[in-house]
């Protein structure tokens, strides 16, 4: 069939054609922001999943319908190697441009300027990865002290009234959550706690990988009160289906019942694989309905083309050890691990490979689902594991 007409978008981020499943959670964010908007208590929310389950799609959809509803929203991802200032000072000075702008002076909106440049003069002395400038003086003595607990919810508080001073609201949404420092996080927590009990009208949405709720509860005890943690898994198979024949169907093309379940088992219902399974079988079939020796087709092309990108560009980020630990825990079958059980099939003591461990996690490529159990934060990357090293470990 035509490849140039093929409804399919497997992607980083790319939206699908139809967004399915997930209604409770658009909800979710429509009803907070109009509560906080008229003034009203609710708390922000983080989303929690594995790779591949759609949460930036979300985020970016979220991000849309703040500013639909009259919000000024940010969205920024989260970097390892970047600190949250450095994240987050450039789209704030822009939304303060945008309240800037609006009719009629405003000093909250002016005071607001100061506080961010006595921020920025403050984390500079620490922080050395921020690059923008200011040509307004600085609110002496206010967020200035270097301190990010200290200073963050000072600013933010300032960003929040100047944002209600103009009768708006402000949305930040932050993506890969999870590569915030227990220091970071704990002065986000702070200032949105702060915020929350002023009730003034910002919010925060972030997402992140399942080592994310743990971090929050490591940075302040009462995180689990202030925010709530939807944890986004794959798709029912109702929506799966509804997810692959919707598109489809809308192009005149059907899809075998036979096709469908094949699907539903290679992918186990995770958007992004979703994306990719009927992005191939498309570009593959040659007239409708798709039948299941297509997806057959399309499960090699799949593998191969998820090998060389979606998997490779993680597995080459890994030292040497690390893919052993990676490939242990992957020999030992789906699901979560011992950690025990994997230091002995790479015949050490667990102490040995606690550092492997925990880097790893830093990486976001595995996580901890109870305590000493241990499993992979990528959907398929245990059967990628196996594909690309078939010789057993060595680290022992």
């Amino acid at each position: 069939m035509n490849p140039i007409t093929n409804p399919f978008s497997p992607g980083a981020g790319t939206p699908p054609p139809e967004l399915t499943g997930r209604q409770t959670i658009l909800n979710k964010a429509n009803i907070m922001f109009q509560r906080l908007k008229a003034g009203r208590s609710e708390k922000s929310f983080l989303l929690v999943g594995l790779r591949g389950v759609g949460k930036t799609v979300l985020l970016n959809e979220i991000h849309r319908i703040a500013i639909a509803s009259g919000y000024k929203s940010i969205l920024v991802e989260a970097h390892e190697k970047k600190s949250l200032p450095a994240l987050l000072l450039p789209s704030l000075r822009e939304l303060l441009f945008q309240l800037d702008r609006m009719e009629n002076l405003s000093e909250k909106v002016k005071r607001s300027f100061r506080v961010l440049k006595s921020f920025l003069n403050g984390i500079k002395l620490k922080v050395h990865d921020v690059e923008i400038s200011l040509d307004n003086d600085p609110e002496i003595g206010t967020a200035d002290s270097g301190d990010l607990e200290s200073d963050l919810p000072t600013l933010l508080e300032s960003i929040a009234e100047a944002a209600s001073d103009r009768k708006t609201a402000v949305a930040i949404i932050i993506d890969e959550l999870q590569y915030l420092s227990e220091n970071e996080m704990s002065a986000l927590i702070m200032a949105i706690h702060r915020i929350a009990q002023k009730k003034l009208p910002l919010a925060l949405v972030g997402a992140g990988l399942p080592q994310l709720v743990g971090l929050t509860g490591r940075s302040k005890s009462y995180a689990e009160r202030l925010f709530d943690f939807p944890k986004i898994g794959p798709l029912e198979e109702s929506d799966a289906i509804e997810a692959l024949k919707g598109p489809a169907n809308a192009q005149g093309v059907e899809i075998t019942e036979s096709a469908l379940n094949e699907i539903m088992r290679q992918t186990q219902g995770y958007p992004y694989f979703l994306q990719e399974w009927g992005y191939q079988a498309w570009n593959l079939a040659e007239v409708s309905p798709i039948d299941l020796p297509t997806i057959l087709l399309a499960t090699k092309e799949s593998l191969h083309r998820l090998d060389e990108s979606f998997f490779r560009v993680r597995f080459d980020r890994l030292t040497p050890r690390e893919k052993e630990y990676l490939h242990a825990l992957a020999i030992l079958g789906d699901g979560a691990q011992r950690s025990g059980s994997i230091a002995e099939k790479l015949n050490v003591k667990p102490q040995a490979v606690a550092p492997i461990r925990n880097n790893l996690i830093k990486k976001g490529m595995i996580y901890s689902p109870s305590y000493g159990d241990t499993d992979f934060t990528v959907p398929l990357f245990g059967d990628f594991m196996k594909r690309i090293m078939p010789v057993g470990p060595t680290l022992g």
